[in-house]
C-alpha cells in the first residue's frame, strides 16, 4: 500500500481548462460582473505586497534611495 503524501496525490494536482472555467463561473456568480474588476485589482495588490514582503523589498526602501533628489521640509 502506498501512503498518501499530500493533496496532489489525492486530487491529481493539476487544473486544466474545464476546471478553471468552472471556478471562474462560480466566482462570477458569487461576486457579480460589476465587482470582478475591483476584486481582481485588490487581489493583485495583495499579491504584490506579499511578494515584496517575501523578497524583503518595499516602497519605503526605494523611497530612501531617492531622498537626495527631493528637498527636505
Amino acid at each position: 500500500m502506498a501512503a498518501v503524501v499530500g493533496m496532489e496525490s489525492v486530487m491529481g494536482g493539476r487544473f486544466g481548462g474545464p476546471e478553471l472555467l468552472v471556478i471562474l463561473l462560480i466566482v462570477l456568480l458569487l461576486f457579480g460582473a460589476s465587482r470582478l474588476p475591483s476584486l481582481a485589482r485588490s487581489m493583485g495588490r495583495s499579491a504584490r505586497i506579499f511578494k515584496d514582503e517575501v523578497t524583503g523589498t518595499s516602497d519605503a526602501e526605494s523611497d530612501d534611495d531617492n531622498d537626495g533628489d527631493k528637498p527636505s521640509t
